[in-house]
């Protein structure tokens, strides 16, 4: 059942990477690099590439939602780092963009560490067991906190935000909803025959806002950065969080784990993490922007009496 649920992560990853290449494109066709608005957004959708890319992303959470369910999260969450390697091949074509070398360094960073992640936690995960109710109050409340923090940001400094940190802020409330997916859908299945009355409200709630708010940033990623930056975001923060919480939380990792393994797992989670910072630094897209930015300013200046 674990490698059932890898394959469909693999192939989640596949229409992730599609559908955020196409909704980039398009709402960065139709902000022009601009802050997004609701109006934007509400404009989207009535944009067919836009639409395309929310049903390809559909499809991808379907097969995500199926892998979580049938695998622990340290197992499947950092397989989505995939995705990564084909949106910034699709978007390099897309914008005749040719990828300079440390971009492909940052890139191989990102996948490698995240692969090699995924092939230790394979051996030293525990078999899927019931979470329990504080266990899943736990990541609620953790979430809530999130939540509030994010929610001031974007109410506070709307403004001033980055693409990296509208992906940070994606990557962490995308990684909470993926652990409740899995919490949920254990709950769904449980044995006990109660189905929804598993379910707890406030987890419903939670998952909506943090998927609510998370969706709002991705989409703002997109007006001010490249498909592939945040999607890079997406799939390494994204499953350090809800691998952290797997492990800390959920309690997935087994307590016969060795030393060693413990200590490669955590340095390939750096050198996943290290690899979106430079991304976010090195794209090419990225110094286009700032250099065009520096030129805006210079003939500013020059206008000044």
């Amino acid at each position: 059942m674990v490698w059932l649920a890898i394959l469909s992560a693999l192939c989640g990853a596949f229409f992730l990477a599609l559908g955020t290449q196409r909704q980039a494109s398009a709402v960065q066709a139709n902000t022009g690099g601009l802050s997004l608005t609701v109006g934007g957004l509400l404009r989207m959708l009535r944009n067919p590439r836009w639409v395309l890319g929310l049903l390809m992303l559909g499809v991808g959470m379907g097969l995500n939602v199926f892998a979580l369910v049938s695998a622990p999260l340290t197992v499947v969450q950092p397989i989505g780092a995939i995705a990564l390697v084909i949106t910034t091949i699709i978007n390099s074509k897309d914008q005749g963009i040719r990828l300079n070398r440390i971009t492909v360094v940052a890139i191989t960073a990102c996948v490698a560490g995240s692969a090699g992640f995924v092939l230790l936690a394979v051996n030293v995960t525990g078999e899927n067991h019931p979470v329990t109710p504080a266990e899943e109050l736990s990541t609620v409340l953790l979430l809530a906190v999130v939540v509030a923090v994010f929610l001031t940001l974007q109410l506070t400094f709307r403004r001033r935000l980055n693409a990296f940190t509208y992906i940070l802020g994606a990557g962490m409330l995308f990684g909470f909803v993926a652990v409740l997916v899995r919490i949920i859908g254990l709950n769904l299945f449980n044995p006990d025959g109660g189905f929804l009355a598993n379910v707890p409200v406030f987890s419903v709630i939670a998952i909506a806002a943090a998927a609510g708010l998370g969706s709002w940033f991705v989409q703002s990623a997109y007006s001010s950065g490249p498909p592939d930056l945040v999607i890079a975001g997406l799939t390494v923060i994204d499953p350090l969080v809800g691998i952290a919480i797997g492990i800390f939380v959920l309690g997935e990792l087994r307590p016969d784990v060795e030393p060693v393994i413990a200590i490669a797992m955590v340095g390939m989670g750096l050198v996943a993490i290290v690899g979106v910072i430079v991304l976010s630094r090195h794209h090419p897209d990225v110094l286009q922007k700032q250099e065009e930015a520096r030129r805006r300013a210079q003939s500013a200046a020059t206008r000044k009496p």
